[in-house]
């Protein structure tokens, strides 16, 4: 917007939101067992201090959708299709759904997000493999 004023980061957000069914963390462990591809966008500071999904693929932010689209040379062999359910996760579900909105953008009508983030997941008790930093002895 040259010369303009923009949208306030939380009214980006919202419009971001407005086309997700956000999962909580029991519905996006029910999409990863039925075959849905988790994505973690955290940055290795965050995944090495708090650990991570086991079986979620890890994408930095930066990345994703290169990786994602399945029509680029550069996805990930995990990217097989359009109709593939994905589930970005970042720390506490706010840049995860500006992520999720990009990736539909890109034709992955079934992508969204968890709400409340990798910090949800773990409150709900759901299984993480520790990081780099709880290993260290």
């Amino acid at each position: 917007m040259a010369g303009g004023v923009g949208v306030r980061v939380e009214e980006l957000l919202a419009s971001a939101r407005e086309g997700l069914d956000r999962l909580g963390p029991a519905e996006a462990a029910a999409a990863q067992a039925a075959g849905g591809l988790l994505v973690d966008i955290r940055y290795a500071a965050l995944r090495e201090r708090d650990g991570t999904i086991p079986g979620a693929l890890v994408v930095e932010r930066n990345e994703l959708e290169w990786r994602l689209d399945p029509q680029c040379e550069h996805r990930a062999p995990e990217a097989t299709g359009h109709g593939l359910r994905v589930v970005v996760v970042c720390n506490e579900g706010y840049a995860s759904s500006l992520a999720a909105a990009s990736l539909r953008l890109l034709g992955l009508h079934r992508a969204t997000d968890l709400a409340g983030g990798f910090q949800a997941w773990r409150a709900a008790g759901l299984p993480v493999a520790p990081g780099a930093a709880a290993q260290a002895p």
